[in-house]
């Protein structure tokens, strides 16, 4: 699902024909989005051929950027979406799904929250960490150095992948 999204968002804004500066746009904002995260900022900067490392300062940066904003406001934002019943029903939806992905978590605390991270898996990543970890009421400060640490390990392996299997496939 990641790479269809990047695919068409690399797509829709011209591709590998676009500027060095529309392209590091592109993973900027593709790596703050839900979902796409760094690991599509990745994959999008090894398909418009951008260099490795300035991709993986920017993709980290930026994935890390919407993360205080959600583990400070989340809470507080989902208690005014609740009092509307069209927003309480999307607020149910979310919480619903932090429950389901929130046991490791919760048994293992930091150490559940690091590996939530770090493992690029669907549905896994800084957004859906910091939702849990707010949810949780786990520490603000502890919570965003865990997802820090986490992404950057996620962003390793996903730089392995996307600049080595990914280049090597298309060349």
């Amino acid at each position: 699902m990641t790479e269809t999204l990047v695919n068409f968002f690399v797509n829709l804004f011209g591709g590998a024909n676009n500027s060095d500066i529309v392209k590091i746009v592109i993973i900027c904002v593709l790596s703050m989005l839900p979902i796409i995260e760094l690991r599509g900022g990745l994959i999008a900067a090894a398909l418009l051929n951008l260099n490795s490392a300035l991709s993986f300062i920017l993709c980290y940066f930026f994935n890390l950027l919407p993360i205080p904003f959600i583990l400070l406001l989340i809470n507080w934002i989902f208690k005014q979406f609740k009092k509307t019943k069209s927003l309480g029903k999307i607020v149910t939806k979310m919480e619903n799904k932090v429950e389901k992905k929130k046991g490791s978590i919760e048994k293992y605390g930091y150490w559940g929250l690091f590996f939530f991270v770090a493992i690029p898996l669907p549905g896994t990543g800084a957004w859906t960490g910091a939702l849990i970890a707010a949810v949780l009421g786990m520490s603000r400060k502890k919570s965003f150095l865990t997802i820090a640490l986490g992404v950057f390990v996620a962003g390793l392996i996903m730089m392995l992948l996307s600049f080595g299997l990914l280049k090597g496939i298309i060349g």
